[in-house]
């Protein structure tokens, strides 16, 4: 908006100075006809300025009004989302939600997300934010499933192997320090690696049994999992078709909380409704001590790789 205020400013201007230029030119030269080559190629120069301005305006318009299938889709979901007791909204700023990738960068919103307020809460959509500056300037998109627990627990990571780079290091905005890491039973290890803080890892095993791992693989294979304070995210690196019957049918068979056991969400909370950090002093507070509140972070593989690169080929060419 700001910028269609600025392009239609500058063409006003513009549109001005070219009648005004007219009369200089008759006044300058004493009469059109002793400067009609100077005056055309100015006025030429001036309306080429407005048309320019007038098509920047225009692609601006179209960019920023949704087109006739994202309307299609937001009616869709907004019929939904009535019909199941869920609210949809196309667009909010910065959600706020503890998860790592709602801590990073700028100009952060949610936008076609559904979300249930009464009882167990949920939140299932997409995510975009955007980092760096200038031509380094990049946009961010993720999906993911927000589902409120009912205790506070230690900071837990189930980051996919699936989705790693081609190098092996996390697609997830923050690499974790190794030492974090946690073995898990069986071939669990092939899909995820499990961080969660050093002193918590009895904690971790507790929580993500056998059972639990076993759903993951099924139902969350292709997606991170974090646990932080008393949320739990599912990560997709991708933007969720949230118009797609199948895709809303697989997140909701990962929430479904009432009734079965055999989904991640009703597991979830089965084994963790009744933790307790033996760390805080009165274990009925449902708090977890500081060094367990977060996961420690390090520089990505990629970046290391990068910068020991850089460094080498700087002390090549300064020593030859």
């Amino acid at each position: 908006m700001v910028q269609l205020v600025v392009l239609g400013i500058l063409a006003v201007i513009f549109l001005i100075v070219a009648p005004v230029s007219l009369v200089g030119f008759g006044t300058a030269f004493d009469g059109f006809s002793s400067a009609n080559f100077f005056f055309v190629v100015f006025l030429l120069v001036e309306l080429a300025v407005v048309c320019f301005l007038v098509m920047i305006g225009v692609r601006t318009v179209r960019a920023e009004i949704p087109s006739a299938r994202t309307w299609t889709r937001w009616l869709r979901l907004s019929r939904f989302a009535s019909a199941n007791q869920l609210q949809f909204s196309p667009l909010d700023p910065n959600p706020g939600y503890p998860g790592q990738i709602f801590d990073d960068g700028d100009h952060r919103f949610a936008y076609d997300h559904l979300s249930r307020r009464g009882g167990r809460f949920f939140d299932m959509g997409n995510y975009r934010y955007i980092t760096g500056s200038g031509r380094s300037r990049t946009n961010h998109g993720w999906g993911y499933l927000a589902i409120k627990l009912d205790r506070r627990l230690p900071n837990m990571v189930l980051d996919a192997r699936s989705n790693n780079n081609l190098l092996g290091g996390t697609n997830l905005p923050d690499a974790l320090k190794r030492d974090q890491s946690l073995s898990l039973e069986g071939d669990f290890d092939k899909d995820f690696t499990l961080y969660c803080p050093r002193e918590y890892k009895t904690d971790a095993l507790c929580v993500f049994t056998p059972d639990l791992m076993a759903l993951l693989i099924d139902q969350t294979q292709q997606f991170d999992v974090e646990i932080v304070d008393d949320w739990m995210f599912v990560y997709s690196s991708k933007p969720l078709n949230m118009g797609d019957v199948p895709t809303l049918n697989h997140l909701f068979r990962i929430i479904d909380t009432v009734g079965a056991v055999d989904t991640v969400g009703a597991k979830t909370l089965s084994q963790t409704e009744r933790y307790a950090d033996e760390r805080m002093s009165d274990r009925a507070v449902n708090m977890v001590a500081p060094q367990g509140r977060r996961l420690k972070k390090t520089f990505p593989m990629i970046t290391v790789i990068f910068l020991v690169a850089y460094g080498a080929f700087w002390i090549w060419n300064a020593f030859h």
